[in-house]
């Protein structure tokens, strides 16, 4: 692996993009510590730890303790990711705007500007209803309507400038921006977690290691697990010319969606936290009832993570489109007809891909909750360590370096993953 790293290095474009990469990453720390205007920060820190707990310790989580600060990036990232689903999910309902999905780089750049109007929209409401919150519980003291505007107008070019970076990251650096933004408030978060294990009793310290391992080598198994689908290309003419037939495969990975579904998820357990940061009786209901590792909360995220693997595994792989374009290129699957046929075979196979895969992600976010809320760790640790932890660093790490792996293979560079 070190000697891969040494060679990745040695590579002048990969070196630049790992350097941008890592420049973008080290402002949004910075960032994430520079205080909103007018913020007690005793008082705040006082009400996270009566109330850090359920939805608003996630967000937190999220968006690297910035929130627990009220800092410039308190709102994170989510605001963009929540606009994303809406617009993946008007995409199915609304055809104005699916037709846009099917017009190349042109419908993409069009559906990206109106996911940035959305994304400010959002903010500006998650960060009045932070405003409103926390000024009731005298974390803003003194403030009068003219501060609490530039509060929000704060926050909300905080979340700006983090989709911004975040577009850059992929443009410019390695790996997705946006992914990497939540791979690095995971990563800053981490400390708290360690912590709060170190402090637990001598039996959880003994197992937690264990159980994080294997974790670990479950998702990096599964991840990397495909189905290979035989594929074969007949020879056709090209004008004058005559193209070769040959045999290759399509690999179907058995978690297809990756750990979107489980950012997808944590962005839409936020909504009621933003809705009831308004008032404050609905925010107490929800600490109440969605505590962390409540059986409520860990239902919930199992069934949302579940049901949004079927939904973006659809998004990203429809078997109609995939048989068309196998068809039109000459290929065709050894025993199957193409056309319908094919499409029938790629929907049974994905479901059966599917299913599976959505059950892994749902188990692996939700037991080592249970297990940490057994042996009574801290909420700290709850959040660094748990599984939804686990799965989003693993997963991003794992994208990152298949696109590196990409570039190296490129330049004549062994792989590392295999």
């Amino acid at each position: 692996m070190f000697s891969w790293l040494a060679n990745a290095w040695r590579v002048p474009e990969l070196r630049r993009r790992l350097l941008f990469t890592a420049g973008v990453l080290a402002v949004y720390r910075f960032g994430s510590w520079v205080p909103a205007p007018g913020v007690d920060q005793k008082a705040l820190s006082s009400f996270f730890g009566a109330n850090g707990n359920g939805v608003l310790g996630l967000l937190n989580l999220f968006s690297g303790s910035a929130l627990s600060r009220f800092s410039l990036f308190a709102l994170g990232i989510m605001p963009y990711v929540t606009a994303s689903i809406i617009f993946q999910v008007l995409a199915i309902v609304i055809p104005s705007i699916e037709r846009l999905q099917k017009e190349g780089e042109a419908g993409y750049a069009k559906i990206t500007q109106y996911t940035r109007y959305l994304t400010v929209a959002l903010a500006a409401a998650q960060a009045t209803g932070y405003a409103f919150l926390f000024k009731s519980n005298g974390a803003l003291p003194s403030s009068n309507a003219g501060r609490l505007v530039i509060v929000v107008l704060t926050l909300t070019a905080g979340t700006t400038l983090l989709m911004w970076m975040g577009e850059q990251i992929t443009k410019r650096g390695i790996g997705n921006g946006i992914s990497l933004l939540i791979f690095a408030s995971i990563l800053a978060y981490a400390p708290q977690g360690i912590s709060g294990w170190i402090n637990g009793g001598t039996s959880a310290r003994l197992f937690f290691p264990l159980v994080a391992l294997g974790i670990v080598v479950a998702v990096v198994f599964v991840m990397e697990g495909q189905r290979r689908i035989p594929i074969q290309y007949a020879r056709r003419q090209l004008g004058n010319r005559q193209t070769t037939g040959g045999s290759t495969y399509m690999p179907l990975s058995v978690v297809m969606a990756g750990v979107i579904p489980i950012i997808f998820a944590a962005a839409i357990l936020a909504v009621p936290q933003t809705v009831g940061s308004f008032r404050p009786q609905w925010n107490n209901w929800l600490q109440l009832n969605f505590g962390y590792a409540s059986w409520k909360y860990l239902l919930a995220e199992a069934i949302l993570i579940m049901m949004m693997t079927y939904f973006y595994t659809s998004v990203v792989f429809n078997p109609v489109e995939q048989a068309d374009n196998l068809r039109k290129y000459n290929g065709y699957i050894p025993g199957i007809r193409p056309g319908p046929p094919t499409a029938a075979y790629f929907d049974r196979v994905l479901n059966r891909l599917t299913f599976p895969g959505a059950l892994f992600l749902a188990s692996v976010a939700v037991a080592p909750s249970i297990f940490i809320a057994h042996f009574h760790f801290s909420q700290a640790t709850y959040r660094a360590l748990g599984g939804t932890s686990v799965l989003i660093v693993v997963g991003v790490a794992l994208q990152t370096m298949r696109q590196m792996e990409s570039q190296m293979v490129m330049r004549h560079y062994e792989g590392f993953l295999r």
